[in-house]
């Protein structure tokens, strides 16, 4: 029983170490390349007038990886992951130009502790959290039409309030996500299913550390200081 017991936390803990890897590599590619991008004043120039069709490939790859995942390897998922991460630093590169760098490098080691929080609470946390799926659904659909209704309203008291409920639901979500991800360990994933699944969360995870992120840069930058 007691070798059922710790054979079953290994796995778990291979599977959450490779989940991640992954999302730390991701978060790096993006940081380096959003930091290249930046310095180089005609990479940066032709980047931005490029910028829409770049956002247009990050929601397809995004899309095409939740699509596809059944059908492809786990080494087309790692490499579409990191493409999504490249992209993503093309495009974050307009960050470092509107924003300083104290908001950056604030929002960013907030970003980093509160999600560390809040994984370490979603792999420890006992309550079964897995019928919030339907709610964080919603929530984030809701906050999306706030955000859109913003552009024509304006405001900055509703600006502010969609920043912080943009971090308490990313919070939220890193915590839901985290019991997922240590759930589908817990199923017996194994091999290439396994390197997927662990992919596909370090896209989750990415997902929920980038837009946390983002929320708190407009609350330490207030909207943009350059």
């Amino acid at each position: 029983m007691q070798m059922t017991v710790t054979r079953t936390e290994s796995v778990v803990r291979s599977f959450m170490n490779r989940t991640y890897s992954w999302m730390a590599a991701g978060l790096v590619l993006t940081a380096a390349i959003a930091y290249i991008t930046y310095s180089n004043n005609a990479l940066a120039a032709q980047v931005m007038s490029i910028r829409l069709p770049l956002l247009l490939v990050q929601l397809g790859v995004v899309f095409g990886m939740s699509f596809l995942l059944p059908r492809i390897s786990a080494a087309v998922a790692g490499l579409l992951f990191m493409v999504y991460a490249a992209i993503t630093g093309l495009t974050f590169s307009g960050l470092l130009m509107v924003y300083s760098s104290t908001a950056v490098y604030s929002a960013f080691g907030t970003a980093a502790l509160t999600f560390g929080a809040m994984s370490v609470l979603g792999y420890v946390i006992k309550r079964d959290l897995s019928g919030m799926g339907r709610f964080f659904l919603f929530a984030i659909i809701g906050l999306i039409v706030a955000m859109i209704a913003n552009i024509w309203i304006g405001g900055t008291a509703l600006s502010l309030g969609i920043s912080v409920i943009g971090v308490l639901l990313f919070a939220g979500l890193t915590v839901y996500d985290t019991q997922r991800l240590r759930n589908i360990a817990l199923s017996g994933v194994d091999g290439d299913s396994a390197e997927k699944g662990a992919i596909y969360g370090a896209l989750s995870l990415y997902l929920n550390f980038i837009n946390m992120f983002l929320f708190l840069l407009r609350l330490f930058g207030g909207g943009g200081n350059r």
